[in-house]
């Protein structure tokens, strides 16, 4: 839900009635991830997608109905061998939504759109909802903010909210949407409710350092992936805002001057390009010992065997040096400054999601690596 929160949260301040579908936990080789969501409201008006159009049209049917009745529901769509034409989805994997109206005069609409405006301006949030349980607690939300602060709740058990807010809270820091079991009581105690939380934190970080072509088609990309992109050079006539305007920041100073002084966390990921040692020895001397997600650096072979050297004389490790992805980028046999910035965010997203950056052509690998171990949720009661 929290994916579609800029639009979906226009819709709630319109006041619109509205059902949202959510998936709540995927199995094989399903095409979105937990926490994907389609919205439509009273006019029939659709935003958002659960399955890049496998099951659109059986989601955006239980929507209508939602509407309608008020009712809560979780379904299952997964592929039919005895039925090539039942709703489902053709990649062969399952997937578990839950189908849940959001009406102006509901108890739920005051946390959902609180977590909306906070998604939708960039702010990091949680809302954790029953997926299954007990009637009375389906729909109902609770809003979990990093401080550890929450609103709403399930009209339960009061240690049942505070359990839900620790653990929804611990998903906030890791940026993760995902299921949980607990007790009805908030221990493991009474009967097993499966509790969605999903979480939406500020964008990831992509920093350039090295204001020249190549990194101006690499903000681009780093754009076009929702990385917040800023630009660092200590050359002004470079690093301006006519060559690189898709930029979110750009910043004039030396470029470890600049790391030491910004925030970065475990998804920020760091493109090298000056190629220039006075700029880069310094530099990844101090990035490969931060923890963030990524650390490349453009150079050809001979370049990056002299830095490497360069870097073992200030006192870099061959553990940290193996963290260095350098040449920058994926075997693509790039020219361009365009398809260079192809070869770098591949490789970014390679890293990021476990992939080996071979063609799946003719592979016995996992084509979603994240999301191939991951149990679909324990399928109960909902309607």
């Amino acid at each position: 839900m929290l994916d579609i929160a800029e639009e979906l949260n226009r819709w709630v301040e319109q006041g619109r009635d509205v059902a949202v579908a959510t998936v709540v936990a995927v199995g094989g080789s399903a095409p979105r991830q937990p926490g994907a969501a389609l919205a439509v409201d009273a006019d029939g008006t659709a935003i958002g997608s659960v399955s890049g159009g496998c099951v659109e049209g059986a989601v955006y049917d239980l929507c209508r109905q939602a509407l309608e009745d008020g009712e809560t529901v979780l379904e299952r769509f997964g592929y039919s061998d005895e039925d090539a034409f039942a709703v489902g989805l053709t990649c062969g994997g399952i997937i578990d939504i839950l189908i849940a109206p959001v009406r102006a005069d509901g108890p739920v609409r005051p946390v959902v759109a609180a977590a909306l405006a906070a998604a939708a301006s960039g702010e990091a949030a949680a809302v954790a909802r029953i997926v299954d349980g007990p009637a009375e607690m389906r729909g109902r939300a609770l809003l979990v903010r990093p401080d550890g602060s929450f609103d709403g709740g399930f009209g339960a058990h009061p240690e049942l909210d505070r359990t839900v807010a620790a653990e929804a809270g611990a998903f906030l820091d890791a940026g993760r949407t995902g299921t949980l079991e607990v007790g009805e009581q908030g221990s493991r105690c009474g009967a097993p409710l499966t509790v969605l939380v999903e979480s939406s934190v500020p964008a990831p970080r992509m920093i350039v350092f090295g204001a020249i072509d190549f990194a101006s088609a690499l903000v681009r990309v780093g754009k076009f992936l929702n990385y917040h992109v800023t630009v660092c050079d200590a050359r002004p006539v470079f690093a301006t805002r006519t060559r690189f305007p898709e930029a979110d920041e750009i910043v004039v100073e030396w470029p470890h001057k600049y790391l030491e002084r910004t925030e970065v966390d475990g998804r920020t990921v760091l493109c090298v390009l000056t190629h220039d040692a006075k700029f880069d020895v310094p530099l990844l001397e101090l990035a490969l010992r931060l923890p963030v997600a990524y650390v490349g650096a453009m150079g050809s072979r001979r370049t990056h065997l002299d830095r490497n050297e360069r870097l073992r004389e200030v006192g870099v490790t061959e553990l940290e040096l193996a963290r260095l992805r350098s040449p920058i980028g994926l075997d693509l046999g790039a020219r361009t400054p365009e398809e260079t910035a192809l070869s770098v965010a591949a490789e970014i997203v390679a890293h990021r999601r476990g992939g080996t950056g071979v063609s799946l052509t003719g592979a016995h690998t996992p084509i979603h690596h994240d999301a191939a171990s991951r149990p679909a949720a324990r399928i109960g009661s909902v309607a």
